[in-house]
């Protein structure tokens, strides 16, 4: 081990920091040997039963549930900062076709940044909590906006222009299609997309986090956390769980293609999760969803979930692996008709909430995220080589 020369112990910690508690933190929690995890005081699975997007919104912003005034104020004030100023709606084509097949969200990044700087978002060092708030909602109401519109562009379709009469969930699918989209289908995606909002000290989470403690402003921090959620192993894998069941094909393939990615060690997607040891209870709650709509699909989907738990079970007795909330949102999505290039994208949606709140409580600390690494490379100091003529 080097020698430590600093003024500060090392600590040794687990690899991935799993398990470490770095801050306290009143926006919400995971208790994954539970399988429960809430925003603020409530069930995160009964906000989405029975609340619409804005009220969580409202809760994660204010601490508190807004009664019916006040819910009707703050979606008011929300869906005002819907549309987008002229410079950076301009610039969207450009960005959309920089983007290319890496879609909407790497264009959100280039947006976001360009949305801060037309916006004249501040380090949040340097600001008040009412400009801070001010700035996460100005971004949070964009980002639908701003994806819908890259998505389009990439298509060859010109974005459709928000509505403020729309709910949040509603606005979003219309945005995205052009198209009026029915209650039950808006009312499937608002749910998701609160199941979605925040869930503990994520990768993404924990950058805008990082991010915020240096002072830097919310667009700033919005970037990194995008960033982070669009790594494979934290954001993509709803695509991936329906690629999974397209693979299978047919009920009678279930059995033979498990059997066969579970000997030989690989992965499942749509299966699995660091936190929970039990079922993901958003997965619980989608999968109802999922089958109030009913079809082939929902019931092939529900039959590989149950046969990858069988045959777990079987040849890893004592590993316990169940859907994670990815599997089921993928089912959920392609019901609503989205397409599969928005699935991490729809989930950006709802996550730049939950990463808002995280970022207005971080700004509330002055202090910096500054851990360290143990050095493990070649003993220093050594000689610096002469240059060789």
């Amino acid at each position: 081990m080097s020698v430590n020369r600093s003024a500060t112990a090392l600590v040794e910690v687990p690899r991935g920091l799993a398990g470490v508690v770095v801050t306290d933190t009143e926006v919400g929690d995971v208790r994954g040997g539970e399988g429960f995890y809430h925003y603020r005081q409530y069930s995160a699975v009964e906000l989405a039963r029975t609340r619409p997007f804005e009220d969580v919104w409202h809760l994660l912003v204010h601490g508190e549930l807004p009664d019916a005034e006040r819910a009707a104020a703050f979606a008011a004030e929300t869906a005002a900062l819907r549309r987008l100023p002229d410079d950076v709606r301009a610039a969207l084509p450009a960005i959309a076709a920089a983007s290319g097949r890496s879609g909407p969200l790497a264009g959100l990044r280039t947006a976001l940044s360009l949305l801060g700087a037309a916006k004249g978002f501040r380090p949040v060092y340097d600001i008040d909590a009412g400009e801070r708030r001010r700035d996460t909602l100005v971004a949070a109401a964009a980002v639908p906006t701003l994806l819908t519109a890259l998505h389009r562009l990439g298509g060859g379709l010109d974005p459709v222009e928000p509505r403020e009469d729309l709910s949040y969930a509603a606005n979003y699918l219309y945005m995205l299609t052009g198209s009026e989209p029915d209650p039950e289908r808006t009312r499937a995606v608002e749910q998701y997309l609160i199941s979605t909002i925040d869930h503990g000290f994520n990768a993404s989470t924990f950058t805008a986090r990082v991010i915020t403690s240096t002072g830097a402003d919310v667009a700033a921090c919005l970037v990194g956390a995008v960033g982070a959620l669009s790594g494979p192993l934290h954001g993509g894998a709803p695509s991936r769980a329906l690629d999974t069941l397209d693979a299978i094909g047919t009920p009678d393939r279930i059995d033979a293609w498990i059997r066969e990615r579970v000997l030989a060690g690989d992965r499942i997607m749509g299966f699995g999760h660091p936190v929970y040891r039990t079922e993901d209870p958003r997965s619980r709650m989608l999968r109802e969803i999922a089958e109030g709509f009913g079809g082939p699909r929902v019931g092939f989907a529900v039959e590989v979930e149950r046969r990858v738990e069988a045959i777990l079970a079987e040849l890893k007795p004592g590993r316990e692996l169940h859907t994670n909330v990815e599997f089921y949102a993928g089912v959920v999505m392609e019901l609503c008709g989205l397409p599969r290039e928005m699935f991490t994208p729809t989930f950006a949606a709802a996550r730049v909430v939950g990463w808002s709140a995280n970022i207005l409580e971080q700004a509330q600390d002055s202090k910096i995220i500054r851990p360290v690494a143990r050095y493990v490379g070649p003993g220093a100091p050594v000689k610096v080589p002469e240059t060789v003529a």
